[in-house]
């Protein structure tokens, strides 16, 4: 017989159960802190139809190239989400008479065949929040403070940079950047800080845009990066995407200052998101020390999509923050910040009494305690290694003397104290 090939796809991987547990803590804490912000749990389909998630109110081009595509029986083409934004919208568009503003979150597997590396897969969870119907930067704010509390709680302190995308595309339709050639370039500012000036340069020619439009573009660049919101102040007047974009910036900004999180949030001038969905205010967090280059968590305001999947011209304000839980659980795994323990309050040795140790098990387990028993017929010291190595919290002995004796034996893992209790083992 063929030997059966056991391998994990690339990009996909198992969470054993201590790193499983870990994971559970991480969740636990960020739906705890979703809630906490008064958002309401829902859930969305994986499969769905490819025109949804490639519209133009999707991804953007550089995600689609990413997408995993099928076909069902019906010969219908299908995709599996790569985010959770655009079933979102679809949720909205698809229940008109649910009651604005709307704040959800939702925790769920998301799939994108790109580039693998420390804490990106191809197959990855998303922590997702979005809040349709506030029009006003204070949505904004309030996601990045939740989302300083919830590296707070995991010890994970985090810097927040910021930027808006009409002044970031204003700016380039001043310097006569044409419309077609916009997404092309922003996406290729969005890496300036991976790859630095003359490496925008570089791929600004690979992209065979003008030679005037590059030179305009490393001007920019090299006049503004580093500078304050205020300096962009004398850019206003050259046109209403400028203008209105300084207007929410500056909305934002005094938020950040009153709620005293502006250090921990920066305005970065080229940070740019490269999804073609941003419309308005756009953020990404990273971990202070470094220790992962790569974004922790991200979002922005994407205002069209819903309004495009139903073709209406009304516009329904949304603005969402993702967090990427393997990211998180690398990051947390790597500076060693939670420790793992069992769940277990109680773990029964019952030597050659498994009949009694069910039935203990049973009334423990309905006063809603955690509990095991060992299956196997262990020697008492070898049970025990396993229990301090799980870090059981207590172990039950039921031997012949505890039947006996309606009792069983219990000792604090902790303290190393043994104590008795009464236990009815003969119920006649």
């Amino acid at each position: 017989m063929k030997k059966m090939d056991y391998q994990n796809v690339r990009g996909t991987q198992d969470y054993l159960p201590k790193a499983e547990m870990i994971r559970k803590k991480i969740r636990r804490t960020l739906e705890d802190t979703f809630e906490q912000y008064g958002c309401k749990p829902l859930e969305t389909p994986i499969l769905n139809y490819t025109s949804l998630m490639s519209s133009k109110y999707g991804g953007g081009a550089s995600i689609l190239e990413e997408m995993y595509t099928l076909n069902d029986r019906g010969k219908r083409d299908l995709a599996l989400r790569y985010d959770l934004t655009i079933p979102f919208a679809k949720v909205v568009a698809m229940n008109p008479t649910i009651r604005l503003p709307f704040k959800r979150y939702e925790i769920g597997k998301v799939f994108r065949d790109g580039p693998i590396k420390m804490g990106r897969y191809r197959e990855f969870t998303q922590c997702d929040v979005d809040v349709v119907g506030v029009d006003n930067q204070m949505a904004e704010a309030e996601l990045m403070q939740m989302a300083l509390s919830v590296f707070s709680q995991l010890n994970l302190p985090i810097i927040i940079q910021y930027n808006n995308r009409k002044l970031l595309q204003g700016l380039l339709e001043s310097l006569g950047i044409q419309q077609y050639l916009m997404s092309n370039v922003i996406l290729i500012i969005d890496k300036l800080e991976k790859i630095g000036i003359l490496g925008v340069k570089e791929e600004l020619i690979e992209k065979k845009i003008n030679e005037e439009s590059i030179e305009k573009v490393i001007n920019l660049l090299k006049e503004t990066v580093g500078k304050d919101i205020n300096y962009f102040d004398q850019f206003a007047t050259k046109n209403e995407l400028i203008s209105k974009g300084m207007e929410e910036l500056k909305e934002l900004t005094e938020y950040l200052t009153y709620l005293n999180i502006n250090k921990q949030c920066i305005f970065n001038p080229f940070l740019a998101r490269g999804l073609e969905i941003y419309t308005g205010t756009i953020y990404e967090m990273f971990l202070q020390d470094g220790s992962i280059s790569s974004s922790i968590g991200s979002g922005g305001r994407y205002d069209n999509a819903i309004s495009g999947l139903l073709g209406t011209d009304e516009t329904y304000s949304t603005v969402g923050i993702s967090f990427g839980l393997d990211v998180i659980y690398a990051a947390v795994e790597l500076n060693n910040m939670i420790n793992y323990s069992s769940q277990l309050d109680f773990y029964i040795i019952p030597f050659q009494f498994r009949k009694e140790a069910l039935l203990v098990a049973t009334q423990l387990r309905t006063m809603g305690f955690k509990v095991e028993i060992e299956m196997k017929i262990k020697k008492m010291n070898k049970a025990l290694v396993r229990a301090n190595k799980e870090g059981v919290k207590q172990v039950i002995f039921i031997g012949e003397n505890e039947v006996a004796n309606n009792k069983i034996k219990i000792k604090d893992m902790e303290s190393g104290i043994e104590r008795e209790e009464i236990f009815l083992f003969d119920n006649k």
